[in-house]
Order: structure tokens, then sequence, then C-alpha cells
């Protein structure tokens, strides 16, 4: 399970230029789903993001996480974090999970991360055609694999 974090001051994601789902202050989640993942992997990332501190504390330090800041998560899927560039030009995603088994995992970690976390979190649509807007704060952006806990 690969993640794309990034602290943001606010967020969005629209379908057919209808605004799904937006946040404020806290965290957009880029998540893609492999063929290996397992709810083990979920819950792994889940623990992290919860308990990740990347938001700044008065002297300017990233010291907090999100519940002390009091944000909002915003879960967006994106297969195309298992793109393998590998060979030619054109990536080849057949690393990324069927939506039979991603969409179930995907509103796993969904609802897990609200478990984890004690905040509010809003998605797009699996699967869906989406424009994704942001304003990244810092910026701070993380990558996190389940593959690979660093």
């Amino acid at each position: 399970m690969r993640a794309v974090i990034q602290r943001v001051n606010e967020a969005y994601v629209s379908i057919d230029n209808i605004r799904k789902s937006e946040i404020g202050m806290g965290m957009i989640v880029l998540l893609g789903i492999e063929h290996d993942d397992t709810t083990e992997d979920a819950d792994w990332l889940c623990a992290k993001l919860a308990r990740l501190r990347i938001f700044s504390d008065e002297a300017g330090l990233m010291n907090f996480d999100i519940q002390t800041v009091g944000g909002s998560f915003l879960v967006v899927s994106q297969f195309t974090l298992h793109a393998s560039t590998k060979k030619g030009n054109r990536p080849s995603y057949i690393r990324a999970a069927r939506p039979e088994q991603a969409v179930p995992l995907y509103e796993y970690f969904v609802k897990k991360l609200r478990e984890a976390s004690g905040c509010d979190v809003f998605t797009g649509e699996f699967g869906a055609y989406m424009q994704v807007g942001l304003i990244n704060d810092g910026p701070v952006t993380i990558l996190m694999d389940s593959a690979n806990k660093e």
C-alpha cells in the first residue's frame, strides 16, 4: 500500500465539476493499493498517519499530530502510484489491485483511519475520474509504503 501524504491548508476533490469533498487544514492522502496488500498494510499505514507529527507547534517545529491541530483527512484512491516505468515510456499498472480487491480494502482503510485518528475522513470516489485541488502547506509531502516500513 503506497501513500503520498501532503500537509494542506485546504484540499478538495471534484467529479464532473461537482465538488464531492473538501477539507480545511489537514492531510490529503493519495492511496494506491497493490494486489499483495492486506488489512495489515492498511492497519499499519492508518496507525502511522494518525500519529504522524507533521504540524507545526508555536516554535514552527513539526511536533503536532492531526488530532492536536483539529485537522481532517481527504483520502483519494490513486492506482497510478503503482506505475512501473521500467520498460518503455508508457507506464504499466500491472501491480495495482483490481477493483474487486481494491474497493473493499480502500473502504476498510477509510474506516480504520477514522477509528485510529478520531478525525473526520472525507473521500473521493473510487474509480472515478477526479480533479483534486490543494494548497500544500510548507510544502510538506511524504511518501509511505507498507512494503518498506521506514
